[in-house]
C-alpha cells in the first residue's frame, strides 16, 4: 500500500470505508518485532484505550469528524518523548522509566483526535546526527539499508518515509529533526524555539531542545503544526506565538533566497551536484538567488559542540552515564564526558560571542525571505560511520548546529535525488516567528517539484494557493513600490514597526511609474491613468500595525502620499501615490514594470 498522508487517512475515515478500529489494529500487527525504527509498539490494551477515548472525543463534538484536525490518524513518537503507560528509554534500557503523564505534545495530539501507534528509535540520549548510536540497533535509511538515516530521531524518520504512518514526532537540538528528513525524502518541520513545548521530553540542552515534526508534504506539517503549536505556560521555555501571526504569502510571491557564498560539501560531487540543481530550480520557479556571508552561521555552528553549550548535555545525563558508563554508547559517552569541563566564564564568553553572530545573522537575513542550504553537505553509510563516528558524525551538522543557537526557525525538504538515487535533501531557514514564510515557500516548492511521498512512487498533492485575503485584525494592508521593499534603503522603516511582508504581486494594468527628481534615496512614483493604458507595475504587500501606521505615513515626503490602489485581481488596498505635477520633472520607466527592475539598470543614475 502506497504512503498515506494525514489527508488520505482522512478522508478514508469521512467515507465510511474504513473506521479507526480496522486500519489501525491492522497497523499495529503489521508491525515487525525486529523492526529496528521501532523500540515500543502500543499492545492491544493501549491502543484500545486511545480508541475508546477517541470515541468519546468524537461524541462529544456530535460526532463530527471535522472538528477533531487529527481524528483517527496514526503516528509515532521519539522514545524521549513522554507518553502515558509506555516505557521512555532515551534510546538506553538502564535508563527506563515509565511515566504517569504524556509529553504536552502527545497531549496535543491525542485532544485532535491522533492515536500514537508506538515509540521509535534514536540515537542514544538524542546525541548524534546518524542513527547509529542505539543498543536497539542501528536504523537503516528508508533508501538503502547500508546508509545511514540520520539522527538523532531516525526511527521517527524512516517511519514516516515508509509510510507506516503519515507523521511522528522527533527533537532537535542540532539538526535531528532534520538530518533525518534529508537523507529519507520526507519534511521536517523545526518551529520556532518554544513554539512547541518541550515538556515531557528527556532534555538534551534544555535551552535549545525542540520538538520537531515528520511528515510527507508540506501541507500535513501545516496541519499537524497548527495542533501542536499550542503555549504551555508549565514550560518555561515556552513562548507564546506573536499576535497576530505574520500573513501567509501564496503561490504569486517572488521569493529572494540567499545561498552560502562558498558551501562545503567534504568533497561530495553528488551532494553538490544536487544542491545546485535545487537551486537551479528555485530560479525556474521564479525565485531570486542572493550570495550570502556564511561566515556567521558557520562560527554559530562550531559553538554548539566546540563551546561550553556541551555542558548542558552533561547537565542532562552526564551523572546518569558517570554511574552506568558501561550501558551508554562509547561515541555517546565521550561526547557528553567533555561537558565537565568549560567553565563558567567560558560559557559568558561564548554567550557574548553568540549575541554578536546573531546581530550578524540579522543583517544577513534582512534582504532575503529565508536562506537556502543543503540539509547534509553528504551522507556516509553505517560502515564510514562505524570507522569514523565522532568527526564524521560532525560534518552532518554542518548547515543545523546554528540555527537554535541563533534563533530560527527551519523547513526540511525533499530537494531531488544524487546521483546514486539517495534523497539530496534541502533546508529553508528563517528568524524567528517566521514559520508561516516558510510554509509558504515550503507549498511553492512541493507544487513545482510534486516529489514522491517517502520513499514511494506516489507524488505529493498539489496545494491549493492559500494567500491571506485579508490583513490580520489592527492592520493595514499596504502595497509598496520602492525604496521601501524588501532590501532597499528605507525597508527599515517598514521592518522597525513590526510589519509584515505578505507577497509580491502586480497592479492593475493602469499604471504608469516614474523616477522622480532630486529624491534621497531614489524613489518613484505611481500614477494611475486608466484612459491612457498604462502597465501591471510590480509591488510587495506589507501589513503594518494600525498603532505605527501613523508614525509610518508621517515620513512620506511630497510629492508621494497613501491612496488607494487596484492590484491585478482586482483587490484593492492602500498604496503610495504621487501627485501629478511631479510627472513634469520625472522619467517614465513604466516599460520596466517595476522599480526593482529599473535599479538594476546600468542607467537608471541618470534620472537624478
Amino acid at each position: 500500500m502506497p504512503p498515506l498522508t494525514v489527508e488520505h487517512w482522512l478522508a478514508d475515515y469521512r467515507s465510511g470505508d474504513a473506521t479507526p478500529e480496522t486500519h489501525l489494529t491492522a497497523l499495529r500487527r503489521a508491525i515487525a518485532a525486529d523492526d529496528s525504527a521501532w523500540i515500543c509498539v502500543a499492545d492491544e490494551s493501549h491502543l484500545a484505550g486511545q480508541l475508546a477515548a477517541l470515541g468519546e472525543r468524537l461524541a462529544a463534538v456530535d460526532g463530527d469528524i471535522d472538528r477533531l484536525p487529527l481524528y483517527g490518524v496514526p503516528f509515532a513518537v521519539k522514545d524521549n518523548i513522554d507518553v502515558a503507560g509506555l516505557p521512555t528509554t532515551a534510546g538506553c534500557p538502564a535508563f527506563t522509566y515509565t511515566p504517569e503523564t504524556s509529553a504536552h505534545a502527545v497531549t496535543c495530539l491525542q485532544a485532535a483526535g491522533a492515536v500514537l501507534i508506538g515509540k521509535t528509535n534514536l540515537d542514544q540520549f538524542a546525541t548524534g546526527l546518524v542513527g547509529t548510536r542505539s543498543p536497539f540497533g542501528a536504523v537503516p535509511n528508508a533508501f538503502d539499508e547500508r546508509m545511514i538515516s540520520g539522527g538523532s530521531s531516525s526511527g521517527s524518520a524512516v517511519v514516516v518515509a515508509r509510510g507506516q504512518v503519515p507523521f511522528s514526532l522527533g527533537t532537535d537540538t542540532a539538526g535531528s529533526g532534520r538530518v533525518p528528513a534529508g537523507f529519507n525524502n520526507i519534511v521536517g518541520l523545526k518551529a520556532t524555539c518554544g513554539a512547541i513545548s518541550t515538556r515531557g521530553v528527556v532534555p538534551a540542552c534544555r535551552t535549545l531542545d525542540c520538538v520537531s515534526l515528520f511528515t510527507l508534504t508540506v501541507d500535513d506539517a501545516d496541519r499537524v503544526a497548527d495542533v501542536l503549536v499550542d503555549f504551555d505556560p508549565a514550560d518555561a521555555y515556552a513562548r507564546p506565538r506573536p499576535a497576530p501571526a505574520a500573513a501567509v504569502p501564496g503561490t504569486t510571491t517572488r521569493w529572494r533566497l540567499g545561498v552560502p557564498d562558498s558551501p562545503e560539501f567534504f568533497g561530495d560531487a553528488r551532494a553538490q551536484k544536487a544542491f545546485e540543481a535545487a537551486v537551479a530550480d528555485w530560479r525556474a520557479l521564479g525565485a531570486e538567488i542572493v550570495t550570502i556571508d556564511y561566515a556567521p552561521f558557520a562560527e554559530a555552528a562550531a559553538l554548539l559542540y566546540q563551546g561550553p553549550w556541551i555542558a548542558e548535555r552533561y547537565a542532562a545525563v552526564g551523572e546518569f552515564i558517570d554511574i552506568h558508563p558501561a550501558d551508554a554508547d562509547p561515541a555517546v559517552a565521550e561526547i557528553i564526558a567533555a561537558g565537565r569541563t568549560p567553565r563558567a566564564v567560558d560559557a559568558f564568553r561564548a554567550e557574548y560571542r553568540l549575541a554578536e553572530l546573531r546581530r550578524a545573522a540579522d543583517a544577513a537575513f534582512a534582504p532575503i525571505d529565508a536562506l537556502i542550504v543543503p540539509t547534509a553537505p553528504t551522507i556516509y553509510s553505517q560502515a564510514e560511520i562505524a570507522a569514523e563516528p565522532i568527526e564524521r558524525n560532525s560534518r552532518l551538522g554542518t548547515y543545523t548546529n546554528f540555527v537554535n543557537l541563533l534563533d530560527c526557525c527551519a523547513l526540511a525538504l525533499p530537494g531531488g535525488f544524487r546521483g546514486d538515487g539517495l534523497p539530496a535533501g534541502i533546508t529553508l531557514i528563517a528568524p524567528a516567528w517566521q514559520d508561516a514564510r516558510l510554509a509558504a515557500l515550503g507549498r511553492d516548492w512541493q507544487n513545482h517539484r510534486r516529489w514522491p511521498l517517502g520513499n514511494s512512487d506516489r507524488p505529493a498533492d498539489a496545494i491549493p494557493n492559500v494567500t491571506s485575503q485579508t490583513p490580520p485584525p489592527d492592520h493595514i494592508r499596504l502595497a509598496v513600490v520602492g525604496a521601501h521593499l524588501r532590501g532597499m534603503p528605507l525597508n527599515g522603516q517598514l521592518t522597525e514597526r513590526d510589519a509584515r511582508f505578505v507577497e509580491q504581486t502586480t497592479t492593475a494594468p493602469e499604471y504608469r511609474l516614474l523616477a522622480l527628481a532630486g529624491t534621497t534615496p531614489p524613489k518613484p512614483g505611481l500614477i494611475r491613468e486608466p484612459a491612457s493604458g498604462g502597465a501591471a507595475i510590480e509591488v510587495e504587500l506589507w501589513d503594518v500595525p494600525v498603532a505605527a501606521f501613523g508614525s509610518f505615513v508621517a515620513l512620506i515626503p511630497a510629492p508621494l502620499g497613501i491612496g488607494t490602489l487596484t492590484l491585478a485581481d482586482g483587490r484593492e488596498v492602500k498604496s503610495f501615490i504621487c501627485e501629478g505635477w511631479a510627472a513634469d520633472t520625472a522619467r517614465d520607466i513604466t516599460e520596466y514594470g517595476g522599480w526593482r527592475a529599473f535599479m538594476a539598470n546600468p542607467e537608471h543614475s541618470d534620472h537624478g
